[in-house]
């Protein structure tokens, strides 16, 4: 019976040897670009999400932060503090001298 000869090369360097060779140079290229782009397109549609998610967190505070200055707005021009602001700068409503008509041309 015939002894098998065995290679002293660790599986390492049998799959170094293997990744030189040159038909398998070009697949093994093209599969590692489209893995990176794959990954760096992954990596982008991440990022826009997260900067999507913070302008929508500030749309919402700047929403906020407009319904209560309306809110403050009818609340100082209700009839109530418009009688008051007349009373302290002692306003009047106008009269028939006092208001113009321009007309138009």
């Amino acid at each position: 019976m015939a002894r098998r000869h065995y290679s002293k090369q660790s599986p390492g360097k049998k799959l170094i040897a293997k990744l030189k060779s040159s038909p398998f140079m070009p697949v093994f290229f093209v599969f590692t670009i489209i893995g990176a782009l794959y990954v760096f397109t992954r990596m982008k549609g991440i990022e826009q999400d997260y900067k999507y998610n913070d302008l929508a967190k500030r749309i919402d505070v700047q929403k906020i932060q407009n319904k209560e200055l309306k809110a403050k707005k009818a609340r100082e021009l209700s009839v109530k503090n418009l009688k008051a602001y007349a009373k302290k700068y002692n306003l009047q409503e106008p009269d028939e001298k006092h208001i113009i008509v321009v007309p138009k041309k």
